[in-house]
């Protein structure tokens, strides 16, 4: 293959063969006899030059490119360009990491593992000692700003253009760099220390002759790990089995890994839950195989093989038995296998490498610094021209350059870098938002420049605990009969019966004994404890628990559960036992969770699911009740769920665990296969109820609200839908007003309550007398207390109203609409008695007529809403 290859390929024939393939030749000497021709590529398949990393394209256009450009490219700029591209290409060359390969990883024998591991220690530095000072010289002199101070000050040790005494030039750049340098140093120093902290942190490690500390950094692939309660995860583990002796399974919070608050449960591989003691797992012959490192935090694949078993034993490993780096265990003790450490773990490899932050007002001062450095250069050569360009004019002018260096006065740099010293201090010193720590010292300023905040709406609005905060209803699919008889009577207790017996077996909630609690001085969110005075609830959500509180209230207790069964009790003190065959916890794709479990008592096999309304309206049998019903609560400001049953009979079931089990081993598209067969049992599902969740809101969520409004930050729902209806309008100018409403996102409503509102202007009312007038009193109905608080509460998110701390009101008139919502209602006939009137010109109405010739699309505007936008001035 290689002899056909012509040494000197004449231009004719290259453009004959595969663009990929000349670029390809390219980079290979033909005429040297040590090149492999060989193991040269000729030609790719599709699918190798889609896999393939080189970058066919760029590499001739670049070289042919700079051959264009000269002396003057390079002078003018062309050198960062060239200086960015050596210190890039050593940089990759020495963050090049070794392939990442699939693993075999044995229990307790790190000395089985066939190759070498990254350490488990943590770094986050920038610099080292050798490359500090030469890095953070070369992060400031590549910007025109110090390269122009930098080039004055160097021209002062030049005899001829020696204009002034060094020190007036050297001091202000030496202060300058010495101020940068110690704030560097002081953030390299700080972030050392979190790792040193982080390192030296030490966990207990199972070994053969016992338990043994080790530090963090010092965790090898195939440890057993025991992390306490509260104690951070050091490495990606395997969840083998955990102290608890009722449960087989843990909550962990991983707020500092993906930024939930909500507590993650995680399940235990059950052939190590189920030996007797810890110490047995020195006494079988087990090992996990492990896909190889990715990206992805939500899913793994892998399985777990214990060897010594007569027949082998063989688990399926899923997102639900992993325990991630930087997570912290939230209940119980846990012991883990390690299968990643360092460089390899999922916290590290989503963490980009550290980078020095550039604000933009330091890219402007750049700018404006290249602009004033043109001016200077221009008033430098008028100088020299009206001289006439007579004897050594070069250096006239370069002296010329360097007299009026003080355009660009050195004060603002210092006054910046010491300015950002600052504000960062007080910053963290700020009584008002105390714990905050500046992890960049560089850009505090950038704070300013915020026009959109990126959050969910969930964390940051519920309170802490749900168990005081939100109320759960249910309604299930029955309608009053005009006669109840006895049989209809019954079929409707049956059913509601039923019902609550699904919302109490369908969730992940956790029963335990009540323990006494230290006092805490601050709660958030993933302090998902919620106790009352016999039993405390464990759940990755508030609503989970808050449905379980609600079948305990109306009768239905859940008093026990482990990894493989489920106990209810009844009001009569029947203990209801149900064995749990499996579990389909709820994922952000499926939008929805199941559960099969068997009544030991009857024998049946029931398979309970429970999700939004949008995923369960295509598996639920038809009915024309669920869309109404689900309107019903959105419009009370309810969250939905859906609650369904299908009943399997004994070779069902049988039929679907083989295929299930099956799909679950695969190493290859597992989590596709396993979907496929869950999807086969999702059909034709019989509707129970649809259950509805109230949270409300935390004390500081509105004057929060109000300080963005007011800070400039924007809203913006990226998910807008637009429904034309029947409208007449062509395809095109559909599409035409649809790019337009995204463009202008917050000049439209969203919603009715979305006025929106402007600071430019505010409403005086100017009053004849401004004595306090009385009203007589209108005492709302008991039946309208409630919608009446929820829509006030509703009018203070959307900022239509602020609460006040004046002494008078003024009575509220509710009145109901069509639809069965109110309608608040305020007397202003004597209010508007004594208001002096404004007196404005009516518009001409032949002139607006006249401006409206030739037109054919007209707008209407709500003038209605458009009131609400304007605020009242304080009186």
């Amino acid at each position: 293959m290689a002899d056909s290859i012509p040494l000197n390929p004449v231009r004719k024939n290259s453009r004959r063969i595969p663009y990929y393939n000349s670029a390809r030749l390219s980079r290979f000497s033909l005429e040297d006899d040590t090149s492999n021709l060989d193991e040269m590529p000729l030609m790719m398949s599709e699918e190798g030059f889609e896999n393939d990393e080189s970058d066919y394209q760029t590499l001739p256009r670049a070289r042919a490119n700079n051959r264009r450009r000269g002396l003057a490219w390079v002078l003018f700029g062309g050198w960062k360009v060239l200086c960015g591209s050596c210190c890039d290409c050593l940089a990759r060359c020495c963050r090049r990491r070794k392939e990442l390969k699939a693993r075999t990883v044995w229990l307790g024998c790190p000395e089985k593992c066939e190759e070498k591991y990254p350490k488990n220690g943590i770094k986050n530095q920038k610099y080292n000692i050798i490359t500090f000072v030469p890095g953070v010289l070369y992060q400031q002199f590549k910007f025109f700003l110090n390269l122009y101070f930098l080039i004055v000050a160097c021209s002062q040790f030049v005899p001829s253009l020696k204009i002034g005494y060094l020190y007036t030039y050297w001091a202000p750049l030496g202060f300058v760099l010495a101020v940068t340098m110690v704030r560097e140093a002081v953030d390299e120093v700080r972030r050392y220390q979190r790792d040193k902290e982080m390192n030296s942190q030490l966990y207990t490690k199972l070994t053969v002759r016992g338990k043994v500390q080790v530090k963090s950094s010092d965790i090898q692939v195939g440890d057993l790990i025991i992390v306490e309660k509260n104690q951070r995860i050091p490495a990606d583990m395997i969840f083998l089995r955990t102290s608890e002796k009722t449960v087989s399974s843990c909550f962990i919070r991983t707020d500092q890994l993906d930024g939930e608050t909500d507590w993650k449960l995680k399940v235990a591989v059950g052939c190590t839950q189920r030996l007797p003691a810890v110490g047995d797992l020195f006494s079988i012959k087990a090992f996990v195989y492990a896909q190889k490192p990715q990206l992805d935090i939500h899913s793994f694949e892998g399985n777990f093989t214990r060897e010594d078993a007569d027949p082998q034993i063989h688990e399926s490993l899923s997102i639900e038995n992993t325990l991630w780096a930087s997570t912290v265990v939230a209940s119980g003790t846990v012991i883990g296998v390690v299968i990643y450490t360092g460089k390899e773990t999922r916290s590290v490899l989503n963490t980009s490498y550290a980078k020095n932050k550039v604000g933009l007002l330091d890219l402007e001062l750049n700018r404006l610094t290249k602009a004033l450095f043109l001016a200077q250069v221009v008033l430098s050569v008028v100088m020299v021209a009206l001289q006439g360009f007579i004897g050594p004019w070069f250096r006239n002018l370069f002296r010329f350059v360097v007299l009026f260096s003080y355009i660009i006065p050195i004060s603002l740099r210092v006054n910046l870098d010491m300015g950002k010293a600052a504000y960062g201090w007080m910053i963290m010193k700020d009584e008002n938002i105390p714990g905050t720590v500046v992890r960049t010292s560089t850009i505090p300023e950038e704070l300013g420049r915020l026009v959109y905040l990126l959050t969910d709406k969930t964390g940051a609005l519920q309170p802490p605990s749900s168990s005081s905060s939100s109320s759960t209803s249910a309604a299930t699919p029955s309608r009053k009969p005009q006669s109840a008889g006895p049989k209809v009577r019954k079929s409707v207790s049956s059913r509601i019966h039923e019902a609550v017996k699904a919302i109490a077996l369908c969730h992940n909630v956790t029963p335990g004994l009540r323990e006494p609690r230290k006092r805490r001085t601050e709660t958030t969110e993933a302090d998902q404890d919620f106790s009352d005075d016999n039993r405390t609830y464990q759940a990755s959500s508030p609503d989970e628990v808050a449905l379980v509180r609600w079948t305990e209230s109306v009768g239905l207790t859940l008093v026990n559960r482990d990894l493989g069964s489920l106990q209810l009790k009844t009001p009569s003190g029947q203990i209801l036992s149900f064995h749990i065959l499996q579990i389909f916890p709820f994922t952000s794709e499926s939008k929805r969770m199941g559960i099969i479990v068997r009544e030991e008592s009857t024998g049946d096999i029931t398979f309970y699911m429970k999700g939004a309304d949008v995923a369960m309206a295509s598996i639920v049998q038809y009915n024309d009740w669920l869309e109404e019903e689900c309107g019903n609560m959105a419009r009370e400001g309810l969250r939905t769920l859906v609650v369904a049953k299908k009943s399997l009979s004994e070779e069902q079931y049988q039929d679907f665990e083989n295929r299930y089990n099956q799909a679950k081993l695969s190493i290859h598209d597992r989590t596709l296969k396993v979907a496929a067969v869950v999807e086969s049992l999702e059909r034709e599902m019989e509707l129970l109820c649809l259950t509805g969740v109230e949270d409300q809101l935390q004390a500081d969520v509105r004057p929060t609200l109000e300080l963005l409004r007011n800070a400039g930050i924007k809203n913006r729902n990226p998910d807008l839908k637009f429904n034309f209806g029947e409208s007449n309008l062509s395809p095109e100018w559909k599409q035409r007003i649809t790019a337009k409403l995204r463009e202008l996102p917050e000049v439209f409503a969203h919603h009715d309550l979305d006025f929106g509102c402007t600071t430019q202007v505010k409403h005086h009312i100017r009053l004849h007398d401004e004595t306090p007038f009385k009203h007589r009193a209108r005492p709302i109905h008991p039946n309208d207390v409630e919608a009446v608080r929820r829509h006030l509460q509703e009018l203070l998110a959307s900022g239509v109203i602020r609460e006040s701390e004046s002494p008078f009101s003024s009575p509220i008139v509710v009145v109901r609409k069509k639809n069965g919502d109110i309608r608040l209602c305020i007397d202003y006939r004597k209010l508007n008695q004594q208001t002096i009137k404004d007196a404005y010109a009516l518009p001409n109405l032949e002139e607006t007529f006249s401006a409206l010739t030739g037109s054919k699309w007209f707008s209407v505007l709500d003038l209605k809403s458009g009131y609400y936008q304007i605020g009242n001035e304080r009186s």
